[in-house]
């Protein structure tokens, strides 16, 4: 396929940080990677988050990537968001991109849902007058009844998360980055959650969706990529590269004393 029809290109990339790097983003950074911090703490090296992974998302397509805490996935899906800058390699980018990694990163405390909807949308590229239009429609689909007029710092963590889904999925993304968002809410929400990404696919919406739900990444995803310690193991179908995820772990559970 060419150019034109490849929305997301990983070249070759590699993404490292110094200790003193990885000590900086913050102690859920350092918990994932700890085992990994550790050993290479012990042979004086750098650390290196991804090791020459390579592959392209095709327009359209819902990209899976799977694979154990601490293997890198989360730090890919921050290179294609552009949060992060790869130490070496590319990362080519082809239309607008609309994470979902940090569920409510850019809410204020003491902003109410509906105050918060309007500095989200806005943040993210819409106009006020068209987070407006949309506004009652956000707060529906994030299920919160009276606390859409209480201040954010009333709510859950759970409840943040659902109303930075919600602001998220009324945007008409171009590319949608996921990063284990359909753990938020009850059953019920998260089948919601589900349903409107596959109303994304329907539209054409290129994703790419990091998960531990093995079952959701089966429904929903075209082709799946597993990472672990970094690296590329396998990319093919979800059956595929779920067998092969479950070979990893019964490798790892074999070395354990």
């Amino acid at each position: 396929m060419g150019l034109d029809g490849i929305d997301i290109s990983i070249e070759n990339v590699v993404k490292s940080y110094s200790f003193q790097s990885v000590a900086s983003n913050g102690l859920k950074h350092l918990i994932l990677h700890f085992p990994s911090y550790i050993r290479k703490l012990r042979q004086g090296t750098s650390f290196r988050a991804l090791d020459g992974v390579s592959f392209d998302v095709t327009r359209g397509e819902c990209f899976g990537v799977i694979g154990r805490n601490g293997s890198g996935k989360s730090t890919l899906l921050g290179l294609i968001a552009g949060v992060l800058a790869p130490t070496s390699g590319t990362v080519s980018v082809r239309r607008r991109v609309s994470p979902l990694l940090e569920l409510g990163a850019g809410f204020h405390p003491d902003f109410t849902g509906r105050e918060n909807i309007l500095l989200n949308g806005v943040l993210l590229g819409l106009t006020r007058r068209e987070v407006r239009e949309r506004m009652d429609e956000i707060a529906a689909f994030s299920e919160l009844g009276e606390f859409i007029d209480r201040p954010l710092r009333t709510y859950s963590s759970g409840m943040i998360a659902r109303l930075g889904f919600s602001v998220i999925v009324h945007l008409s993304p171009e590319i949608l980055l996921i990063d284990e968002v359909l753990a938020v809410g009850d059953e019920s929400f998260q089948a919601k959650c589900l349903a409107k990404i596959q109303e994304f696919r329907s539209r054409g919406t290129t994703i790419v969706f990091v998960s531990h739900d093995l079952v959701s990444v089966k429904r929903i995803c075209e082709r799946v990529a597993l990472v672990d310690s970094g690296r590329i193991v396998e990319i093919g179908t979800a059956e595929s590269a779920i067998a092969a995820y479950h070979r990893v772990l019964a490798q790892r559970a074999g070395k354990m004393p």
